[in-house]
């Protein structure tokens, strides 16, 4: 029975090949008169029912899958309009990028909790250990550290040029995360390297009685900023985790997909990055009172909260997850589970 249908498939695709080769064509065309766009649609809905007699008499296949493509490079030509990469952004920062962060809300409150964790131990421990203090440094260094440089770190260069070497170094952090999460160690470690860094700031600054300023320097651009590099760090973890335990998926599959939506995520990071970058340099050194520049630093935390949440709940309840949809990936390949 199989060597009959294979026969089948192979006839199909000999008697249609000059179709689907002038649907690609078409598909391909950079300008299209009104007949080619007839013909088009004419072609698209032909070979749409091919598809379905294949994927109906044998499942999926090669020829299947070239089909497939085909289609979805003629629907995208029939549907998108010139410009169709701006034409989407609405769509992605209404829906597919909320899904994506939504997806992430539980591993990210997992990471914001490790990290704080670890953070706080490592200050707790070297602020009440001297020998532990000392390896830092000698005390006149570490005093003036305490005293002056860790504030003036926020203010010895323009505002401009600190917020976009804040905003770089930041989006790579997030960036180094979300690529490198496939290993599955390295976003484990940026979220260590920068809890240990955070907790032995920390740790200085309390020993000598200032543990107010590191609180009041940290909490303006802190919430968002560090917010950001917990949503980077689960972002990797999920990539990781979708080789390791793809589900009813194959392997390739759950990573390519789940690879597409932390591209969306770290696309959306760049941008809340940003903000933060410009609070950094722009709020957190201003002589202004303190609750007004926390308060602007928590009103950019709740308001990425409420996209990520609220918006994002919505959208992924109608389906939405962060991925491509099949027009741009072709058919998925379907998995019995």
């Amino acid at each position: 029975m199989g060597t009959v249908k294979q026969m089948d498939l192979d006839a199909l695709t000999t008697a249609r090949r000059a179709e689907w080769e002038r649907l690609n064509a078409l598909g391909r065309a950079r300008r299209l008169s009104g007949e080619d766009v007839d013909e088009l649609i004419t072609r698209y809905r032909a070979a749409s029912a091919d598809l379905g007699d294949i994927k109906t008499s044998v499942g999926r296949t090669a020829h299947g899958d070239h089909l497939s493509l085909l289609l979805a490079r003629a629907r995208r030509r029939l549907t998108s309009p010139a410009g169709a990469p701006l034409a989407r952004i609405p769509a992605f920062a209404a829906r597919q990028l909320p899904a994506a962060l939504y997806r992430l809300r539980w591993t990210t409150l997992v990471v914001a909790v490790a990290f704080l964790l670890i953070g706080g131990t490592v200050a707790a421990w070297i602020s009440t250990d001297p020998v532990l203090l000392a390896a830092l440094g000698s005390d006149a260094d570490l005093r003036y550290y305490a005293e002056n440089q860790f504030a003036d770190y926020y203010s010895e260069n323009p505002a401009a040029v600190f917020a976009g070497t804040v905003w770089t170094n930041n989006a790579w952090i997030a960036a180094q995360s979300v690529l490198f999460g496939i290993t599955g160690f390295w976003p484990v470690m940026v979220l260590i390297q920068n809890a240990v860094t955070t907790g032995t700031a920390a740790a200085v600054l309390i020993s000598f009685g200032h543990a107010d300023t590191f609180a009041l320097f940290i909490l303006p651009h802190g919430q968002l900023e560090l917010t950001s590099v917990f949503v980077a760090v689960a972002a990797g973890l999920h990539l990781f985790w979708s080789w390791v335990a793809p589900g009813p998926r194959t392997r390739t599959a759950a990573l390519a997909s789940e690879g597409r939506a932390v591209a969306t995520i770290a696309i959306g990071l760049v941008f809340v990055l940003a903000v933060a970058g410009l609070i950094e340099g722009f709020v957190t050194a201003q002589p202004w009172p303190w609750p007004v520049k926390i308060g602007i630093g928590s009103a950019a935390l709740a308001a990425f909260l409420v996209y990520m949440l609220v918006l994002g709940r919505h959208a992924f309840r109608e389906g939405e997850t962060g991925d491509l949809d099949e027009a741009d990936t072709g058919t998925p390949q379907l998995s019995v589970g």
